[in-house]
């Protein structure tokens, strides 16, 4: 009897709309130490592999018609990691914008990252300033990165700059609403597109670790038990086909 993983699955039996792609897709990219420990490698080959997996689905995604794709690389708990491991994470950045940055540039993405940033180590921050700029001009998918980033945090921050400018008398704070939340969010330089339609994790976990919580309000979640490592562009298309099967309805009735 053939096994089928629930990607193939769905894919077998329910096609691809590519008239309903969804505009901006997040992952939490998990599984890379469990993909490492199941074949008994240390950790850090999980994390090498995951990377060349970022490639793969950066390409797969800007070729669907995705305009944002944003992926969740580094967390503010993260830190509390082994120090080795950390450090291997903050370089790759490095590595991973020095080798793809032609292909970035070829496929017209456009890079963005966000998150504490200040808080990085001086090249993995010099590696975001350096791609972010020289993708400036790119016009094609972006390619968000969440990089010491937390959504509480962000709220944190958020609040707080509120809180200054209306101590400053630049904002009338019964003005506040949902918009001019969002304004002072991190994702804010993403306009229309700020919200994901779609969250996908790996790994089969089924939590949201401090991701985008005031953004994924309405987004589709979808969750697969795929370990990022072998994420592949068919695993993102039938998460988009389970996407695709939703009624989104916001809060209200369609008829």
């Amino acid at each position: 009897m053939t096994s089928f993983t629930m990607e193939e699955f769905l894919l077998a039996n329910q096609s691809l709309d590519p008239t309903r792609i969804p505009a901006h897709v997040a992952i939490i990219m998990d599984g890379n130490g469990r993909w490492a420990k199941a074949r008994h490698l240390p950790r850090v080959a999980g994390h090498k592999q995951g990377m060349e997996v970022v490639k793969t689905i950066t390409k797969a995604a800007s070729r669907l018609g995705i305009k944002v794709l944003t992926l969740y690389a580094f967390s503010t708990e993260n830190w509390k990691r082994p120090t080795s491991e950390v450090s291997y994470l903050m370089r790759l950045p490095v590595d991973f914008f020095g080798t793809f940055m032609p292909e970035l540039i070829q496929e017209n993405v456009r890079v963005q990252v966000m998150g504490e940033l200040d808080a990085l180590p001086a090249k993995t921050r010099q590696a975001a300033d350096d791609a972010m700029a020289d993708t400036a001009q790119n016009t094609g998918m972006i390619l968000n990165f969440a990089l010491n980033y937390g959504a509480r945090d962000e709220l944190v921050q958020a609040a707080r700059s509120m809180a200054q400018e209306a101590k400053e008398g630049q904002l009338d704070p019964t003005s506040i609403d949902a918009q001019v939340v969002a304004d002072h969010l991190m994702t804010r330089h993403l306009g229309a597109l700020a919200d994901p339609d779609l969250l996908i994790r790996s790994s089969g976990e089924e939590r949201l670790s401090n991701f985008l919580l005031w953004q994924l309000a309405y987004s589709e979640l979808v969750f697969t038990d795929t370990y990022w490592p072998d994420f592949t562009g068919a695993v993102l298309e039938s998460c988009i086909v389970e996407y695709q099967a939703r009624d989104r309805r916001f809060g209200g009735l369609t008829s």
